[in-house]
């Protein structure tokens, strides 16, 4: 019973970090009388969307913050050790390779979805510069966190066990997949966070991360992928500037017993 209460909460809060962004209707608009209203909403559009973008973080931010207070709180690291003993040291059993491709999974299901004709937010090209950039994010977090704390792994084969780059990997492909297709259905996003989920408890059944380790990195994927979404507007402007497009019209004219052609040069 003990074991199920600790796998619940191990599952609640990785699984918290998961946003279904309902569809929501603005009935500001059906106020066609009403101009000041609609002038005064389209005036803060600009300072909501900040502040979605900030709230956006908090949940990664709090994930990665449990991480950092567990090194150093002794009743956290008492639970690293209690879900280690339920999922390790009191049952010993074969280790399960497949965290090491699940991670991938839900992006790999961006890709797959686009050749099965199921159009996401983003063309090829958006959508892999912004995953590359996303995986930049996560690589130089998570080695550079790896490097400073030199956590020891439960089954003591190194010191880099904080935070789980398993887990940023998994967490950062399912962000990826629900941005993708959050205009489609919420619930791509869901099979994308169950997939991470199962990736980070793997981890802690293959006793190669403690608890803490996968809520960070959870927390540190999920952040990367928000923040790559964020900047590679600017990117695009300065990798792929949008060529300057030019219409050429030639037409025949006839003007005081003159004939000849004229050229008009229009730029976009």
């Amino acid at each position: 019973m003990m074991f199920t209460k600790k796998l619940c909460l191990a599952i609640i809060i990785l699984f918290g970090s998961i946003k279904i962004n309902a569809q929501q209707v603005d009935t500001v608009l059906n106020k066609k009388n009403d101009s000041a209203v609609i002038a005064f909403n389209r005036a803060m559009q600009p300072t909501r969307q900040k502040q979605n973008v900030a709230k956006s973080f908090i949940a990664p931010a709090l994930m990665l913050g449990y991480g950092l207070i567990a090194i150093n709180s002794r009743p956290l690291l008492n639970l690293n050790e209690d879900l280690k003993k339920d999922f390790w040291t009191n049952n010993p059993h074969a280790k399960f390779h497949l965290d090491n491709y699940l991670q991938f999974a839900p992006a790999a299901a961006v890709y797959a979805l686009n050749i099965a004709g199921v159009k996401g937010k983003n063309n090829f090209r958006d959508r892999s510069m912004i995953y590359f950039i996303s995986n930049v994010f996560l690589s130089t977090t998570v080695y550079s966190i790896k490097s400073i704390t030199k956590i020891e792994r439960p089954d003591g084969s190194a010191n880099n066990s904080f935070p789980s780059g398993h887990t940023a990997e998994a967490f950062a492909s399912a962000e990826f997949l629900r941005q993708e297709y959050k205009d489609i259905s919420g619930w791509y996003g869901v099979a994308g966070y169950v997939a991470a989920t199962a990736t980070g408890l793997l981890r802690m059944y293959n006793n190669k991360h403690w608890f803490s380790d996968v809520v960070a990195g959870a927390g540190v994927g999920i952040a990367a992928t928000k923040l790559a979404y964020i900047v590679y507007p600017a990117i695009r402007k300065k990798l792929f500037p949008k060529k300057t497009e030019s219409h050429t019209v030639i037409m025949p004219f006839y003007q005081n017993k003159q004939g000849g052609f004229s050229m008009l040069y229009q730029f976009n």
